[in-house]
């Protein structure tokens, strides 16, 4: 599987999040920041958790919900090809109108992104990282920042990962390789831990 690239159809399963969802206030109030930015971004993100819409676009600052998804059979992790950063990034988006909980949201996205059918949080549904990301200006939207929320999704089925459509390429990599390859500080940061998670031998998913 390692290095691998898949092209193919894409699904919509509604997410589901083990353990019951939960809301982005109760998600921060348990996370432990680790590095001093962490903990900066976590101050900034936290004012977020009381607004009317933390995921609407039109605020300088909103919430978007991630997941690096890995194989722990296999110890190697899926990245998905973001055209627009021309980069190798983890799945994840923005909240649709009406969407509450970040776990959900990552969830969903996942699905879409890979057409992984049987995705579990793991080893629990508690926040992986919490990062703000600045994103430049384009023909469509001014400069502004992502509160970036992740969490580790998991699958049985490598081979299954499908991208949601042609040039949205996904690709397995060896955790070692996927951090090497990483361009972003942010993206090695959540890499390191999930390297860390895997060598305190974390208990393998189980299907949903």
């Amino acid at each position: 599987m390692a290095g691998t690239e898949h092209a193919g159809t894409r699904t919509t399963d509604g997410p589901a999040a083990s353990g019951g969802p939960r809301t982005i206030a109760e998600l921060l109030a348990d996370h432990r920041p680790r590095t001093d930015r962490e903990a900066a971004d976590l101050a900034r993100i936290a004012p977020l958790a009381a607004a009317d819409d933390p995921y609407a676009r039109e605020r300088p600052l909103h919430v978007t919900a991630s997941a690096l998804i890995v194989h722990p059979a296999g110890r190697e992790v899926l990245l998905r090809w973001h055209e627009r950063q021309q980069d190798w990034l983890q799945v994840g988006g923005h909240g649709d109108p009406g969407e509450e909980f970040p776990g959900a949201v990552a969830l969903r996205e996942a699905r879409e992104e890979t057409g992984l059918r049987d995705l579990v949080f793991w080893p629990s549904a508690a926040l992986l990282h919490v990062v703000v990301l600045p994103v430049p200006a384009n023909d469509r939207e001014p400069a502004h920042e992502h509160a970036d929320l992740r969490f580790v999704l998991a699958t049985g089925t490598p081979a299954a990962a499908r991208p949601e459509r042609p040039g949205a390429r996904v690709r397995w990599l060896p955790l070692a390789e996927a951090s090497t390859a990483a361009r972003g500080e942010a993206l090695r940061e959540s890499l390191a831990r999930v390297t860390a998670l895997l060598a305190d031998g974390a208990p393998a998913p189980t299907s949903p």
